[in-house]
């Protein structure tokens, strides 16, 4: 009776952790989409490189998320042969995101280098493609900077190194033509510098957020080897 007991136990935290692991997995798809369109709506990213971690945490948000229904639904009907594809499945996720965090970890100063090229290559285009022009105006607005390494930088592209003066994004308060004022109120700190410590901010936050999903994973492996040892044995966990 002990024993049944405990199997039951195991059982309600199997589904109790696999609801936790389908809200993470819910979690990291939101995080993952918002730090793709942030990036994406501030810089005109044409290495894939660049973009690979808010894809890779996508990806496992969307695998977690099925997974732990498909969990919850072999721990709820007892299922031998479900409980272990999502203990086998979850392992899998565990070592994939092991091997995203070290990769992420020796590849992390090559994303500065695509984010520096990005950004040089679009104050190039900001006099000829719209698009462009556009995200890069939006980055110098939210993020309250001007140019690569500072607002000097703009007196070496087109319009600016014949006319003088900065894009009216650069401006602290932005009006029509402010960037041409003299002299002109602007924001003088490099977008690059100010980019590098947005990211590295939310690096800590999504770091930590993924070391509280993987303790998670670990006990719901944990607890899907007690359950699954429990059924083969044939103990009635109902």
């Amino acid at each position: 009776m002990a024993v049944e007991g405990g199997m039951k136990c195991v059982k309600f935290l199997v589904f109790f952790f696999n609801f936790i692991f389908w809200l993470c997995g819910l979690a990291l798809i939101v995080v993952g989409v918002i730090v793709q369109v942030k990036l994406n709506n501030s810089i005109i990213i044409k290495n894939a490189s660049a973009s690979g971690a808010p894809i890779v945490i996508i990806i496992v948000g969307v695998v977690i998320f099925f997974v732990a229904f498909f969990g919850c639904c072999g721990a709820w009907k007892e299922n031998y042969c479900m409980v272990t594809t999502f203990a086998i499945l979850l392992t899998l996720i565990f070592l994939v995101e092991i091997a995203a965090a070290i990769a992420g970890y020796v590849f992390k100063n090559k994303v500065n280098d695509f984010f520096r090229q990005s950004f040089v290559e679009g104050m190039a285009k900001y006099n000829t493609t719209i698009e462009v022009k556009e995200a890069l105006d939006g980055l110098q607005r939210d993020f309250k900077c001007c140019g690569e390494n500072g607002s000097t930088d703009w007196a070496n592209y087109a319009p600016f190194n014949k006319s003088g003066g900065v894009p009216d994004s650069c401006c602290q308060n932005e009006t029509a033509g402010c960037g041409k004022a003299s002299p002109p109120l602007i924001n003088t700190e490099g977008c690059v510098e100010k980019i590098n410590t947005w990211i590295k901010n939310n690096v800590v936050v999504i770091a930590g957020v993924a070391l509280g999903i993987a303790f998670l994973e670990l006990l719901g492996i944990v607890f899907a080897c007690c359950l699954m040892k429990g059924i083969r044995s044939g103990y009635e966990v109902m």
